[in-house]
């Protein structure tokens, strides 16, 4: 049985397609560039049906949305959203079976995130080799970077909406609050003094 979901990011939402039992270890499945979940379709009936399939489309591919105009389709970003729905899922560990370019990015979120990562399955992937100081910046940098995004997403509100007449009221208040700091001494006298910034 297949069923559909989406699953909300910043800039819209990751379609994915889930097979399995809900209850079974969950397997993420990552397509490679340019395709989509679809991939997975003639392959999941053909595995093990005690565990929880889900294939996503990478931002950009199939039916997820686009990433936003300037925001670059690279690996980085994919290990991210691989990221992202991990916690949507609330998983602490899972495995991965990556196709092609699914496999790159799933090898690159191996490295990152390992205490996380199961298994890891490569279909027609290729090789990458990292040197010592590339892992360093992998395991340090890239994924100190890809919690702080997450972390700010979470953490973010709506904008806030102002009419004009709200920021005109707002602005003088806060300009007699200033001018009342000028004239005032520390004493609570008010007295005429000289502004200093």
């Amino acid at each position: 049985l297949v069923s559909e979901l989406k699953l909300a990011v910043p800039w819209g939402h990751i379609a994915a397609k889930t097979w399995g039992c809900l209850q079974g270890p969950p397997v993420l499945c990552l397509h490679g560039w340019l395709d989509n979940a679809n991939s997975f379709d003639r392959l999941i009936p053909l595995l093990p049906q005690d565990f929880h399939y889900i294939a996503i489309d990478l931002g950009g591919h199939g039916l997820s949305s686009h990433y936003s105009p300037g925001f670059p389709y690279y690996h980085p970003n994919f290990v991210s959203d691989v990221r992202r729905v991990a916690a949507a899922m609330k998983w602490d560990r899972f495995s991965l079976i990556g196709h092609s370019f699914g496999g790159t990015v799933g090898g690159m979120f191996s490295c990152i995130f390992p205490e996380m990562v199961d298994k890891l399955i490569l279909l027609d992937s290729l090789p990458f080799a990292l040197d010592c100081n590339e892992i360093e910046n992998l395991l340090t940098y890239k994924r100190r970077a890809i919690e702080h995004v997450l972390q700010v997403e979470t953490l973010q509100k709506p904008p806030t909406v102002v009419s004009p007449e709200e920021m005109l009221r707002g602005q003088r208040t806060a300009l007699i609050s200033s001018a009342r700091r000028c004239l005032c001494a520390p004493s609570g006298s008010c007295r005429p003094t000289s502004c200093s910034s």
